[in-house]
């Protein structure tokens, strides 16, 4: 399984509340649900035998047109009958709406089999397009799902992986760290950021947190997997230049404790202390620019997973 991002977007006209996408082999039940506020939202079902990308923005262009708040659960990559079964239970329950993309028979014909058992209303986006177009060709059907977004998935993935850091960002969005490729921890201006946002573009969720001394750190953070955490580490007098630089561009006092010497060591041995703590693997960021330093992420990941005997890919849950 792996557990995307949750979001909210947002428009002037309709809210879409957090989303967990579960590949077919998990179990539908499963998803994880938030809701931003106490009133009952419309629920509205999104599935597809490929990314949901195609269904989820033909309902988000109509979505515009509606002044009403809706809770979408979306749910990819769907090509067994069970799983649409279990479904358009879920959507029967929720009294929800479901709209499917779905172009392998066998999940097709389930959906209609499903609606009609829970009488629920579906809308197939996909179905009449598909019937025109091979009428027209006059070509026997050749079912691909997903087909559309395979060629671009580099950079569906970088898009997707921005929009997650940028939600994610200096323990921003902590609640949902699980769907992080890499989650880097650290004290204040310790190219966290930076080397996040870098990721992000090379199409990997990066996530960071500050780490405070005589402050435990966020019990989501000790949740997650442990070999995705990695501990940012610089040199005190490097840590010191760029806070008083920081301290100088806000045109506040250089000697404020933010810089003060005695109280970056005190961050760094307490930052330290936790990595060791924890078995965290670390980087030394110092000196070193942002390329760099994600290489160095990217190879503690690695490492880690080669480790516990990985296939060679990004870690997942999968």
């Amino acid at each position: 399984m792996r557990t995307h991002y949750g979001v909210c977007l947002s428009s002037s006209a309709a809210l879409i509340v957090c989303v967990t996408d579960e590949d077919d082999e998990s179990d539908a039940g499963e998803s994880v649900e938030q809701s931003m506020s106490e009133e009952k939202l419309h629920t509205v079902y999104l599935v597809s035998d490929g990314t949901c990308r195609t269904c989820e923005q033909v309902i988000k262009a109509t979505l515009v047109q509606f002044e009403e708040d809706v809770h979408i659960v979306r749910k990819a990559k769907v090509r067994r009958p069970k799983t649409v079964w279990d479904l358009v239970k879920r959507a029967a329950d929720d009294g929800a709406l479901v709209f499917y993309t779905l172009v392998v028979d066998q999940a097709r014909d389930a959906m209609q089999e499903a609606a009609r058992h829970y009488m629920v209303p579906v809308v197939d986006l996909l179905g009449p397009v598909l019937v025109s177009l091979y009428d027209l060709f006059q070509l026997t059907r050749r079912p691909k799902p997903g087909i559309l977004y395979k060629s671009n998935q580099e950079y569906y993935d970088r898009i997707d992986a921005v929009e997650y850091t940028i939600h994610h960002d200096d323990g921003v969005g902590i609640r949902e760290l699980g769907d992080a490729d890499v989650i880097l921890v650290g004290v204040s201006r310790a190219s966290k950021s930076t080397t996040c946002f870098y990721l992000a573009y090379r199409g990997i969720r990066a996530a960071n947190v500050p780490l405070f001394p005589d402050s435990p750190p966020p019990p989501e953070l000790l949740k997650v997997d442990q070999r995705r955490v990695i501990g940012m580490m610089v040199n005190p007098h490097r840590l010191r230049v760029v806070r008083e630089a920081r301290l100088r561009s806000w045109g506040a006092d250089v000697h404020d404790e933010y810089a003060d010497r005695g109280n970056i060591a005190r961050e760094l041995r307490a930052v330290n202390e936790l990595i060791a703590k924890y078995g965290w693997r670390s980087v030394d960021v110092s000196y070193k620019a942002v390329e760099e330093i994600a290489s160095e992420v990217l190879l503690r990941l690695q490492e880690s997973k080669t480790k516990v005997g990985g296939h060679g890919d990004k870690i997942s849950d999968s």
